[in-house]
């Protein structure tokens, strides 16, 4: 346990703070696929709205009564076909922004966790090996290991099989 004890508080703060930054990183790219989601949603507003207009200003002339009640009739189903389809669309994609917002929500305030477990760090403890405890205890509270798909913990490092490295 030599190599926990030459390790300082200001390295683990410092490694909290780069947790911090790679959760802001996160959010920022779900908020931009959040915005291109709108984008979308915009965009298929904007056929249907360009479709409707088209439908309902190409089919009445008044020339034939009951040929233009055909056209009516059908150019009516494929606008409620569109709208319905439409309104499904987003139904699902406003389910998915939501998903994206509370995730976002949840790794900024991760994030500030982090932050605030860094300056406790650096202005209240002195040991190394207490400020990995403190780290380890953090992030099982906050079930960080969920947020790090890509990179290993300092909590899983700590509670690992070291059978599993070998």
């Amino acid at each position: 346990m030599d190599d926990e004890s030459s390790l300082s508080t200001d390295e683990f703060a410092e490694y909290c703070e780069t947790q911090a930054g790679l959760l802001s990183g996160h959010v920022e790219t779900m908020a931009s696929e959040a915005d291109e989601l709108l984008e979308e949603v915009d965009e298929g507003i904007a056929a249907v709205r360009s479709r409707l207009e088209d439908n309902g200003s190409g089919t009445v002339d008044g020339d034939d009564p009951e040929t233009d009640d055909g056209l009516d009739s059908k150019a009516d189903e494929a606008d409620v076909a569109a709208v319905t389809e439409l309104e499904e669309d987003l139904a699902e994609t406003r389910a998915v922004i939501e998903a994206k917002r509370a995730r976002m929500v949840a790794f900024r305030e991760l994030a500030d966790a982090y932050l605030s477990l860094a300056e406790e760090l650096r202005s209240d403890v002195d040991d190394g090996r207490e400020a990995m405890e403190r780290i380890v205890r953090f992030e099982a509270d906050h079930d960080a290991p969920t947020y790090f798909d890509d990179r290993l913990t300092v909590y899983e490092a700590a509670t690992s099989d070291n059978t599993e490295r070998e």
